[in-house]
């Protein structure tokens, strides 16, 4: 069972990897070629679409990955399961896809980018990555997930010349995502069975998806909320584009971070399935530590690096990026740590209420401050704000499991990780001064990081990395006997 959890981590791992050094390669050459009006025209406008996916796409990646994921040794209840919820998706879909049509895409200013940004709409109407996800079969998503991306990103430096491209790098990212969607229905047949559809069957599936939206859409509404706020009160689209980029590092990381969500959502719910609340809690307090281990270091790198960083990351026409992507730094333990508490646990353990009472929390809060502080302070009060969003959050849901997963369970590995960032963090910022903002001076950062970062985990002897070494030790001891 361990073993299957660290095969699907690493699995999705190789692909969130991926994912962060893809947007290395595109992010400088995206922030040339389009400029800081033509990246916020495209963040505007795509948080816009996210709008109508998520109200198209109701809560049914959560609620059916964990359902899959209790049936996962059940082939027929799952096939009528899988159906059932493709059959609400996607008439909540097409009705999401009309009214944005007649809404947005009709006419206006805009319209082009947002019809081509329909594809987009089609594309998460077919998306069944949550069925495979609740099968825990990462192998699969992630070999289709590299292909496409790495086929998308050739198609930018080829055919992304100049700003007035910008409608096709809406088009290449539309159309990428779409075919990765396809290529999971071509392999879908050898994992389920045709079933009747019924009434009855698929409406029982209707008010625990609807519980599951209220928190998803509330989610997604203030993490996009930002750039729609910044544009419509701003009016401004260079400005959306400084937010946009400065939060490209941060995205980044959080790839790297949330790749174990999906893995230890389904193996928490599968173990409850089985009875097995206790293992699932030991699991979970695990993570818990792991999420510790790996957001300290890449957090606190990130406030060190940033003024190396920007000038030859996204160009000098996005310094201002620089304190907000310093601030946004804290959205790194926030997110994970709430990713823990919300979707590998309060959702698995069926606690929507819980859920849906954090991130309606988190919401009100973003809303209100970017009334207050983007008219003032512009992207950086919009940064100060989801910091903050973030951090009620993950706040109410610690309150809440605090008796089934005790605080001092939660926060004791941060009291030998903290201090290792720390360290690390002065290392950092200090070789900062004395090296040049290129590529090659912030490698030199991450390096000097990473080394400190390590050889204070072992001066603290921290398990995780103590387990680490001590299974390499034994791997060679195994390979010279051989």
């Amino acid at each position: 069972m361990v073993s299957k959890v660290k095969k699907n981590f690493i699995y999705n791992s190789v692909y969130q990897i991926l994912l962060v050094l893809l947007p290395i390669i595109t992010t400088p050459y995206i922030s040339r070629v389009l400029g800081k009006d033509g990246v916020g025209t495209y963040s505007f406008t795509y948080s816009i679409v996210l709008y109508f996916v998520l109200f198209g796409t109701l809560g049914v990646a959560a609620y059916g990955r964990r359902e899959i994921a209790y049936l996962q040794n059940d082939r027929k209840k799952r096939s009528e399961t899988f159906w059932q919820i493709n059959l609400i998706k996607w008439i909540a879909m097409s009705i999401s896809i009309l009214v944005f049509y007649f809404v947005f895409a009709h006419t206006g200013e805009l319209s082009l980018y947002y019809k081509i940004f329909a594809i987009e709409l089609f594309s998460s109407m077919i998306d069944i990555t949550w069925y495979f996800q609740g099968l825990e079969q990462f192998k699969t998503i992630a070999i289709r997930n590299i292909i496409i991306k790495l086929t998308s990103v050739a198609a930018i430096f080829l055919f992304v010349k100049q700003p007035t491209d910008l409608w096709l790098y809406i088009v290449i990212f539309c159309v990428s995502n779409f075919l990765s969607n396809v290529v999971l229905w071509i392999l879908l047949p050898r994992t389920i069975q045709k079933t009747k559809l019924t009434l009855a069957g698929t409406k029982k599936h209707l008010p625990p998806i609807l519980m599951m939206f209220l928190p998803q859409i509330t989610i997604e509404v203030y993490t996009v909320l930002d750039k729609t706020m910044i544009g419509l009160i701003v009016q401004d689209m260079g400005e959306v584009g400084i937010y946009e980029q400065s939060q490209k590092v941060e995205k980044i990381s959080l790839n790297v971070i949330s790749a174990l969500g999906p893995v230890m959502a389904a193996r928490v719910s599968s173990l409850l399935a089985d009875n097995k609340k206790e293992e699932a809690i030991a699991t979970l307090k695990k993570a818990f530590h792991f999420i510790w281990l790996l957001a300290t270091p890449i957090a606190l790198g990130i406030i060190a690096i940033s003024t190396n960083l920007v000038p030859w990351f996204l160009g000098d026409a996005f310094m201002k990026a620089v304190p907000i992507m310093q601030i946004g730094a804290i959205l790194i333990f926030a997110i994970a740590l709430s990713n823990v508490t919300g979707h590998q646990y309060l959702i698995p353990m069926r606690k929507q209420k819980i859920f849906t009472s954090s991130v309606v929390a988190g919401a009100i809060s973003n809303f209100t401050l970017n009334l207050a502080l983007i008219p003032w302070l512009g992207a950086i009060g919009a940064i100060i704000a989801s910091v903050t969003s973030e951090c009620v959050v993950t706040a109410v849901q610690l309150y809440f499991i605090r008796r089934d997963i005790p605080l001092k369970d939660i926060f004791k590995p941060a009291l030998k990780i903290l201090p290792c960032g720390i360290v690390m963090f002065l290392a950092v910022y200090f070789a900062g001064f004395m090296l040049p903002k290129t590529v090659l001076g912030t490698f030199i950062q991450v390096c000097i990081g990473g080394l400190v970062y390590f050889i204070m985990s072992v001066i603290t002897r921290d398990s995780f990395v103590m387990e680490g070494i001590d299974s390499i030790f034994k791997r060679l001891h195994r390979d010279t006997k051989k």
